[in-house]
């Protein structure tokens, strides 16, 4: 079994948190969310939707000791692609948010890079290797 150092526990508790509350505002406030930033509401619905299950993941990870070290590196990756997904999407030509949705997909995605970041020197400071 693997053990996660303790810092990294308390990064994906909060991540797992950061993702259920922002899961809940954009499935719940789609619609809203949608007419105050230009971006549409479906997106924002399922983006809110896949948050879900990313949250129950870190949580899970979080809170008991692992097999593998698959999950911590799903969760970094996941992270990552999601930042890297969200910058797409302000600077693609697929959505035309306004000023306010370029910010929230903006701040969104800056405190995701900064989250996955920390998680990496974490996990790495916690000295498992990276998988190969």
């Amino acid at each position: 079994m693997i053990t996660i150092p303790a810092h990294l526990r308390s990064l994906l508790m909060l991540d797992a948190a950061t993702c259920l509350v922002m899961g809940i505002v954009l499935v719940a406030g789609a619609a809203v969310i949608a007419n105050l930033t230009a971006i549409p509401s479906v997106l924002l619905f399922y983006a809110g939707l896949i948050l879900f299950p990313s949250a129950a993941l870190m949580a899970f990870t979080a809170t008991r000791a692992i097999s593998s070290s698959l999950a911590v590196w799903l969760i970094i990756g996941g992270n990552g692609l999601w930042a890297l997904a969200s910058l797409a999407l302000m600077f693609g030509n697929w959505i035309t948010p306004n000023l306010l949705g370029h910010l929230l997909i903006g701040s969104q995605a800056l405190i995701v890079a900064v989250l996955t970041g920390l998680e990496h020197a974490a996990w790495r400071q916690g000295g498992t290797p990276v998988p190969t």
